[in-house]
């Protein structure tokens, strides 16, 4: 099937003339399959793997702090072990992976990137070459991959073909994202408008209704630009049957983008907007691990940040661009309950320049020792996909 055929099918079955519940491609039995998922933004990782054990952290995050682990508190920390807790919102989704030992997550991981841009780190992150050494800005790591595997088809679930999957080859994407509304429509707008009509306060509501109209239009284009087009959290839980269904089917190596991660301002704790998309995201993975039944068994997904978050809350609420973040991996048979890596104490003495979780595990080296794993690639091979790089065997796949 070529680009154009297999997109056609697509379509028709977005119209619900053709499914892809039947066995249409049929993968072999026993075909590895990897999904990488890019939370675009720079998601809070602090908040995710909480570090209960540090009082440096609660004196750092006085409203957005995740209470330690308590039985009687449904909204504290999840413990994982005596230092590490999971936030609340995701209980009923990954915890059960975690107690499965089908999940593990790297604290202090990302590039060596310092810039703390979305778009630098990003693309650089995306090519998978040593910084300031890029030898091809037309190649990303996975684009490398899927040449290096050949016969391995791949799929990147996003807008247009992202530059990680950047090689040469003939790679098909499908969106998943959904156009944003504004704040107020119009109809709301003049609704509110109205209440004011006539009153002393007229002028002052209908100035007040702009500026939150603009204010709000400005975080919503900042956080799309930050998310370059991805998929929100909500999106992405709604379609991980279909990332599912493809993937056991026909595609074994793919790419999905998740977006609205930029949490600047009213970040929330256990509730929230962090919350709701760390809710939906964990829905999404369960429900993507349940449509692929027994190949579940045969599947390794690793989550991805460009960065972490500043350790310390902001004066709105929220948290800025950061350095080190936490990887998650997840897999039917990976040997998992684990949070594995280089660490180092969580205080105030450890932090990047002040301000952030320091990078101790290169994602390129995390990343080639868990891909040379799943395809028993040669030094060689992973030196084609990541140049330089030095796999780190955590032998969790």
């Amino acid at each position: 099937m070529n680009r154009r055929e297999f997109l056609a099918a697509v379509a028709a079955a977005a119209c619900g003339s053709l499914s892809f519940s039947g066995k249409l491609f049929a993968a072999p039995p026993g075909t590895p399959r990897f999904l990488l998922v890019f939370l675009r933004g720079g998601y809070d990782c602090n908040n995710l793997l909480v570090p209960y054990g540090s009082d440096f952290y609660y004196r750092a995050r006085p409203t957005l702090a995740i209470a330690r682990p308590d039985p009687g508190n449904i909204d504290s920390a999840i413990a994982l072990d005596g230092n590490w807790g999971l936030h609340p919102i995701l209980r009923d989704s990954i915890f059960p992976f975690w107690k499965r030992k089908q999940l593990a997550f790297v604290p202090f991981s990302g590039t060596d990137d310092l810039s703390r841009s979305h778009f630098e780190t990003q693309d650089n992150i995306e090519a998978g070459e040593p910084k300031g050494e890029r030898r091809d800005y037309r190649s990303g790591f996975l684009g490398r991959l899927a040449d290096t595997l050949g016969a391995v088809p791949a799929i990147a679930f996003t807008d247009a073909l992202p530059h990680i999957f950047q090689c040469g080859k003939d790679i098909p994407n499908i969106s998943l994202r959904a156009v944003s509304k504004p704040v107020f429509d119009s109809r709301q707008a003049a609704l509110l408008a109205g209440m004011y009509k006539d009153t002393s306060l007229a002028a002052a509501a209908a100035d007040g209704l702009e500026l939150r109209q603009e204010v709000s239009k400005e975080f919503q284009e900042e956080m799309t630009r930050a998310s370059r087009g991805a998929a929100s959290a909500k999106n992405f839980a709604a379609e991980t049957a279909r990332i599912a269904t493809l993937m056991r089917d026909r595609y074994p190596l793919g790419f999905v983008d998740v977006g609205g991660w930029d949490t600047h301002v009213s970040q929330g704790g256990a509730s929230g907007q962090l919350a709701n998309n760390l809710h939906n995201l964990g829905q999404g993975l369960a429900a993507y691990a349940e449509a692929l039944g027994d190949d579940w068994n045969q599947t390794t997904v690793v989550v991805i940040s460009e960065f972490g978050r500043t350790f310390r809350e902001n004066g709105d609420k929220g948290t800025d661009h950061g350095h080190g973040t936490v990887y998650w991996v997840l897999g039917g048979k990976l040997s998992g309950g684990r949070i594995v890596g280089e660490q180092v104490a969580v205080n105030e003495q450890s932090l990047l320049q002040n301000r952030d979780y320091p990078v101790l595990n290169n994602y390129r080296d995390l990343l080639a020792g868990i891909l040379g794993r799943i395809w028993s690639l040669s030094k060689t091979q992973l030196q084609l996909i990541f140049p330089g790089a030095q796999p780190t065997d955590h032998q969790l796949v």
